[in-house]
């Protein structure tokens, strides 16, 4: 489990890397994102993630902690970037940000089946405005 939630990261999010997708996700993904999204399957998950790279295309996440129990992980993140693009509602002001957050994974046959992200928004909005 530790090593697909780095995977999801790492390939996923930090190298926008579309071919890992169905490697990783379960075709039934159920994702709520940090914009109060809720996703489910690998397309709709997909074009949340690209809303996400709309607004800041150097987006990052950094694992802060990881815990991993059987089929379920926890997560401490902190998240960098550029607004470049539309995001949280905002047009894109060039600033940097930096916030943090947290995610719940549940994964099953060696892959990903949900997640539930926690992003710190008042944070985000407060460097973006």
């Amino acid at each position: 489990m530790e090593q697909l939630i780095r995977r999801f990261y790492e390939d996923l999010w930090n190298r926008w890397d579309n071919d890992a997708i169905e490697d990783l996700l379960d075709e039934d993904f159920v994702f709520r994102g940090s914009l109060g999204t809720e996703t489910r399957g690998l397309a709709e998950w997909r074009s949340y993630r690209d809303t996400v790279r709309a607004g800041s295309a150097d987006f990052h996440n950094h694992i802060v902690t990881l815990l991993a129990d059987g089929d379920h992980a926890a997560v401490r993140l902190q998240y960098t970037g550029t607004h470049t693009g539309p995001l949280v509602g905002l047009a894109p002001t060039g600033r940097r940000f930096t916030y943090s957050g947290a995610a719940f994974f549940t994964g099953h046959g060696g892959r990903l089946t949900s997640a539930w992200v926690l992003g710190d928004l008042t944070t985000l909005h407060e460097q973006l405005s």
